[in-house]
């Protein structure tokens, strides 16, 4: 089913993420994991993609065995960063083929010892160009692009960077996933600015649980930018083991998406980091058993 459709029939979706194992015993946890948290009858799942499209051959392996082997409907990760036509064109073309027709098109990141290489060839310099590559010539897929209620790493100036998200979705993107943020007053306040930008399509609240302290710390390094609010920081440091400081993490999570659903936000999208546990309480703290409670 495309994206697109479910959002169109549901008032609320819920979807999870994963990324793609490295190892044979990871691949097995990892369906696992995907098993224990079907019975939350997600909207969708979705798989991550690599710097420079570093783990393209896993992401299409997982995306096509979840395909598969289950009932989900799946959402592959394309990052254009250092490719060519030729390569994105098989790449999707290898997708459609195998009935995967829903693709988050991200501009994405060189190989770290790319980064500096500024020749680096590519036919695409922005996500946007990858947004039109996709209407053009796989017109029947469902194409989702990345907001960032905390500002875009890359782009400092906030008023350029809805700009620029506005071209995504004119080129033809049919919704938004964000970041994960911690504070909801950060996502309203995106989703207002999208408004008033005349971006109309759904918006999808990214959301991840601090589960430790190094978790928290390597959040910060990766989510460039992210913003911990002082109560949330307040709460993990007083639990001061990993075990507490999950749940004072797990608490927090639960509020936000408590809170989003309250507010009537479009869809909910969890990063499991292939774990099911986090994903499992929240669902079992806000007092329900699958989405289709929340969705309905």
């Amino acid at each position: 089913m495309l994206v697109r459709d479910i959002l169109d029939k549901t008032n609320i979706s819920f979807s999870f993420e994963f990324f793609p194992p490295r190892s044979e015993k990871a691949w097995e946890r990892l369906f696992q994991t995907i098993a224990d948290l079907m019975p939350l009858k997600p909207s969708w799942v979705s798989v991550t993609y690599g710097a420079g499209g570093s783990t393209r051959e896993n992401t299409h392996n997982l995306v096509v065995r979840i395909k598969r082997e289950t009932d989900l409907t799946v959402v592959s990760h394309l990052t254009c960063e250092g490719s060519d036509k030729k390569e994105i064109e098989s790449i999707l073309a290898n997708y459609c083929d195998n009935g995967i027709l829903n693709i988050l098109a991200l501009k994405g990141d060189p190989p770290a010892d790319e980064r500096k290489n500024e020749s680096m060839c590519s036919d695409f310099v922005h996500a946007v160009d990858l947004v039109k590559f996709i209407r053009r010539y796989f017109p029947e897929m469902s194409v989702g692009v990345a907001g960032f209620p905390e500002g875009h790493p890359d782009t400092p100036n906030r008023l350029k960077e809805i700009e620029y998200l506005k071209a995504k979705v004119d080129a033809g993107a049919d919704y938004i996933i964000t970041q994960l943020f911690f504070d909801n007053r950060d996502f309203y306040d995106f989703c207002e600015r999208c408004e008033l930008a005349g971006i109309r399509v759904p918006i999808i609240a990214g959301i991840m649980p601090v589960l430790t302290l190094n978790g928290m710390n390597r959040m910060a390094e990766i989510a460039s930018g992210s913003r911990f609010p002082a109560s949330l920081i307040k709460s993990v440091v007083r639990a001061d083991i990993d075990k507490y400081v999950e749940k004072a993490g797990v608490h927090w999570a639960t509020e936000q998406v408590r809170d989003l659903i309250d507010n009537s936000a479009k869809g909910i999208h969890f990063y499991t980091l292939n774990n099911a546990k986090a994903t499992l309480e929240i669902y079992e703290a806000l007092g329900v058993k699958d989405s289709k409670q929340l969705s309905d």
